[in-house]
Formats: structure tokens, sequence, C-alpha cells
């Protein structure tokens, strides 16, 4: 089966029929066909069974397609390194991102890396730190920006950074009177934090030391950001990594330095077996200089 073979099976699979397949690679429905038949051909079985008018493809043909599909992800990533070869002002850029960093610091490199590259075409999705490590295996994904270090022997950090707690509480809270919470403050408090089985739960939990027996921890949210909303809303105080305070501010909220020496991971993660573009080299400078500033102003 050759390419185009396979592009125009691909195409019927993932619009259910000739004419979306037709209309997908914008050729005509009779040459879907002739070339499906020929496809059908050459693999030696049925590939799709007519059900009540429509192609219902068999097990043969779905099994055939999840080996196809991850060829294809192949396929289309070297068409993306050529482009970016040929035309060095464009490319594509497929990023996985913690929930913090999605907020601010990966907006303002993005649009820093636009003015590199005009014509860049992204794509960025918000994953968990097991998806992340799926995706950038499966290469569903270019570069992930996770609060997490890497433990995974095919994936490496290109670049690495440490990143320190803040306090979030309502504008007018006792806390909000302090320059630099500490453990210890927080006693009496509802605490916004996170789950303790995941890596970033127990984070917190060694942030607040000592004094993690003490304290209110039955409110737990998914992510930094949340946590902020809920303070926001009046719910408690909430200890998130700078990531998601650094460079932008929540209406209503002050924030504290949060005394600990426990830091976060931040890493930009690759597979080590695909190659960098010149794009992904150049977001992980630009999100270095973008780390660098916003940091520099949450100090």
């Amino acid at each position: 089966m050759n390419l185009r073979q396979m592009e125009v099976f691909r195409a019927v699979m993932l619009t259910g029929g000739v004419g979306g397949a037709a209309e997908l690679l914008h050729v005509s429905q009779p040459a879907v066909s002739k070339v499906l038949a020929q496809a059908q051909k050459q693999a030696g079985f049925a590939l799709f069974e007519r059900v009540k008018g429509r192609l219902v493809p068999t097990p043969e043909g779905q099994q055939l397609h999840q080996e196809i599909d991850t060829l294809w992800r192949g396929v289309e990533r070297v068409r993306d390194v050529s482009r970016s070869l040929a035309e060095p002002r464009t490319g594509t850029l497929r990023l996985g991102v913690s929930a913090s960093i999605a907020s601010y610091l990966l907006p303002r490199t993005i649009a820093l890396l636009c003015e590199r590259f005009p014509r860049l075409t992204s794509r960025m999705e918000i994953l968990i730190a097991p998806i992340m490590v799926d995706a950038l295996l499966d290469s569903s994904i270019d570069l992930g920006v996770a609060l997490q270090p890497n433990e995974h022997p095919n994936l490496e950090a290109v670049q690495g950074w440490r990143c320190a707690f803040a306090c979030v509480m309502p504008e007018g809270h006792r806390l909000a009177r302090l320059d630099t919470v500490r453990p210890a403050d927080l006693r009496g408090e509802r605490i916004i934090t996170s789950d303790p089985n995941t890596p970033y739960g127990q984070a917190l939990l060694r942030a607040y030391g000592r004094e993690a027996t003490r304290l209110n921890l039955d409110l737990s949210v998914r992510s930094s950001t949340s946590a902020c909303w809920y303070a926001q809303a009046g719910a408690g105080v909430a200890v998130v990594d700078r990531t998601v305070t650094a460079g932008q501010s929540f209406s209503g909220l002050a924030v504290r330095p949060f005394q600990s020496r426990e830091r976060l991971a931040v890493s930009i993660l690759r597979n080590r077996y695909r190659p960098m573009s010149a794009v992904q080299r150049a977001f992980c400078e630009v999100f270095d200089g973008v780390w660098q500033d916003a940091m520099a102003g949450a100090a």
C-alpha cells in the first residue's frame, strides 16, 4: 500500500465515507473510490463492508488504520520539518503544558515566538503529567512544559528551572498584612490544596512541613489556577506555584511569598529520539526569557 492509498484510506476512516474523504482531500468521489479499491486489492482483505448504505470498517481495517495513523503522524512530521527548513519563518509547534503554565507564561512566549515566525502554526493542550508523557512518547506533541522532573528514559529535559511557592488570599485578609507567609501562619485557615496522592500535592505537603498535620487541608482542587479562583471567591487561602501568579494579577487577590525551601521542578520535555526543529529550539529560548522576566517581577 503506497502513501496515496494510505492517505485515502485514512480519510475515509476519519470522515466515515467516500463523500467526506473526497471533500477532505479536495478530489472527486470516483477518484477516492478508485484509490480505495486499489488499496483493498493490495491489502488482500476487505477494509470496509457496506451496512445499510454506509461503509463500516472491518476488524482488519480497524487494526490496519491504527498502524497507518501512527505512520501518518510521522509523515506529517517530515512535511513539517521540510517546510520549516525551506521557509525558516514558518513552522508547526504542538505543545502540552501544565495548567498554571498556560495562564500567562505560554501565551507570552507564543506572542514573542510569532514575531520570529510570522506564519507559525501552533496547537496547545493542557495535560496532566501522565498524559503529557504518553503524548511525547507517541509524538502527539513536540514539547511538554511540565511542573515535574523527568523520570522516563525516553524523554529528556531540554531546559529546567526551580519554582518557589506563593500564598494567595483575598485582599483585606489578615495574611495580606504579612510580607512573607510562613506555614505556621496558615493555622486556623481553610487551605485550598491539591490531591496529596499527586506529585504536586506531595510537593505542597513538603512545603507545609511539620505544620501539615495541624492545617485544614480538606478543600482539594485539580490545578493551581483553580486554587486562585477558589481563593478569589472567598473559599479559603491557597499555596500555589509562582508560575500561576507570575506576570499577572487576580482581581481582589493579594499574593505573598510563601516561606519554604521546597521547590517545584519546571521542565521543557522532549522525546529524545525525535529531532528538534528550529521552531522548537526557538520556543525553548524564548520561554527561558519569559520565565526569567516573570520570576524577577514576582520576586
